[in-house]
Protein backbone atom coordinates (compact mmCIF):
# COMPACT_ATOMS: atom_id res chain seq x y z
CA UNK A 1 0.00 0.00 0.00
CA UNK A 2 2.92 2.22 0.86
CA UNK A 3 4.19 1.77 -2.69
CA UNK A 4 1.18 2.62 -4.19
CA UNK A 5 0.80 5.79 -2.52
CA UNK A 6 4.38 7.07 -2.91
CA UNK A 7 3.21 6.06 -6.92
CA UNK A 8 0.36 8.38 -6.94
CA UNK A 9 2.61 11.26 -5.11
CA UNK A 10 4.86 11.42 -7.39
CA UNK A 11 2.41 10.86 -10.46
CA UNK A 12 0.90 14.27 -9.20
CA UNK A 13 3.95 16.36 -8.25
CA UNK A 14 5.16 16.10 -11.62
CA UNK A 15 1.81 16.69 -13.14
CA UNK A 16 1.89 19.72 -11.17
CA UNK A 17 5.53 20.46 -12.23
CA UNK A 18 5.32 20.04 -15.58
CA UNK A 19 2.27 21.89 -16.07
CA UNK A 20 3.69 25.06 -14.08
CA UNK A 21 6.75 24.99 -15.86
CA UNK A 22 4.59 25.99 -18.94
CA UNK A 23 2.37 28.29 -17.18
CA UNK A 24 -0.23 27.41 -18.49
CA UNK A 25 -4.04 26.19 -16.54
CA UNK A 26 -5.44 22.85 -15.53
CA UNK A 27 -8.29 23.92 -17.96
CA UNK A 28 -6.19 24.82 -21.04
CA UNK A 29 -4.42 21.29 -20.34
CA UNK A 30 -7.55 19.54 -19.91
CA UNK A 31 -9.14 21.08 -23.05
CA UNK A 32 -5.68 20.41 -25.33
CA UNK A 33 -6.07 16.69 -23.77
CA UNK A 34 -9.54 16.31 -25.24
CA UNK A 35 -11.26 16.26 -21.76
CA UNK A 36 -14.85 17.34 -22.03
CA UNK A 37 -14.36 21.30 -21.77
CA UNK A 38 -17.23 21.74 -19.80
CA UNK A 39 -15.66 19.63 -16.92
CA UNK A 40 -11.51 20.21 -17.67
CA UNK A 41 -10.65 22.02 -14.79
CA UNK A 42 -12.72 20.12 -12.55
CA UNK A 43 -11.32 16.74 -13.89
CA UNK A 44 -8.00 18.08 -13.80
CA UNK A 45 -7.90 19.71 -10.80
CA UNK A 46 -8.98 16.46 -9.16
CA UNK A 47 -5.77 14.81 -11.06
CA UNK A 48 -3.02 16.79 -9.53
CA UNK A 49 -5.14 16.57 -6.03
CA UNK A 50 -5.31 12.86 -6.25
CA UNK A 51 -8.89 12.14 -5.92
CA UNK A 52 -8.95 10.66 -9.07
CA UNK A 53 -6.75 8.86 -11.89
CA UNK A 54 -6.66 9.53 -15.72
CA UNK A 55 -6.30 5.80 -17.37
CA UNK A 56 -3.24 5.38 -19.42
CA UNK A 57 -4.91 6.87 -22.91
CA UNK A 58 -5.96 10.14 -21.06
CA UNK A 59 -2.29 10.37 -19.08
CA UNK A 60 -0.11 9.75 -22.36
CA UNK A 61 -2.16 12.89 -23.73
CA UNK A 62 -1.34 14.97 -21.34
CA UNK A 63 2.05 14.05 -21.20
CA UNK A 64 1.74 15.09 -25.01
CA UNK A 65 -0.09 18.06 -23.86
CA UNK A 66 2.60 18.99 -21.39
CA UNK A 67 5.63 18.26 -23.33
CA UNK A 68 7.22 15.34 -21.34
CA UNK A 69 7.51 11.87 -21.60
CA UNK A 70 5.17 9.45 -20.46
CA UNK A 71 7.48 7.77 -18.05
CA UNK A 72 8.77 11.00 -16.45
CA UNK A 73 5.13 10.96 -15.26
CA UNK A 74 5.53 7.43 -13.44
CA UNK A 75 9.07 7.24 -11.75
CA UNK A 76 9.74 7.76 -8.55
CA UNK A 77 13.54 8.07 -9.09
CA UNK A 78 14.84 11.36 -9.89
CA UNK A 79 18.22 10.33 -11.61
CA UNK A 80 16.08 8.31 -14.00
CA UNK A 81 13.21 10.68 -14.12
CA UNK A 82 16.36 13.46 -15.09
CA UNK A 83 17.62 10.65 -17.57
CA UNK A 84 14.30 10.46 -19.42
CA UNK A 85 14.01 14.09 -19.96
CA UNK A 86 16.93 14.64 -21.18
CA UNK A 87 16.86 11.41 -23.54
CA UNK A 88 13.72 12.86 -25.03
CA UNK A 89 15.19 16.23 -25.58
CA UNK A 90 18.15 15.06 -27.80
CA UNK A 91 18.03 14.20 -31.42
CA UNK A 92 17.20 10.57 -32.91
CA UNK A 93 20.69 10.29 -33.87
CA UNK A 94 22.25 11.04 -30.26
CA UNK A 95 19.87 9.12 -28.66
CA UNK A 96 21.16 5.76 -30.80
CA UNK A 97 24.85 7.32 -30.27
CA UNK A 98 23.45 7.25 -26.16
CA UNK A 99 22.17 4.07 -26.11
CA UNK A 100 25.34 2.62 -28.06
CA UNK A 101 26.95 4.12 -25.39
CA UNK A 102 24.85 2.54 -22.31
CA UNK A 103 25.45 -0.76 -24.24
CA UNK A 104 29.00 -0.55 -24.01
CA UNK A 105 29.04 0.63 -20.72
CA UNK A 106 27.03 -2.34 -19.64
CA UNK A 107 29.46 -4.84 -21.49
CA UNK A 108 32.07 -3.67 -19.64
CA UNK A 109 30.69 -3.71 -16.67
CA UNK A 110 29.74 -7.22 -16.94
CA UNK A 111 33.35 -8.11 -18.52
CA UNK A 112 34.83 -6.30 -15.13
CA UNK A 113 32.55 -8.49 -12.82
CA UNK A 114 33.57 -11.83 -14.55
Amino acid sequence: MQKQLRQRDVFIRRLKEARQRLDISQTAVGIAAAVDPSVASTRFNRYEKGVHEPDMETAARIADVLNVPLPWLFTSDENLAELILNFATLSSDLQLRLLDMSRQMLSTSSDEDA
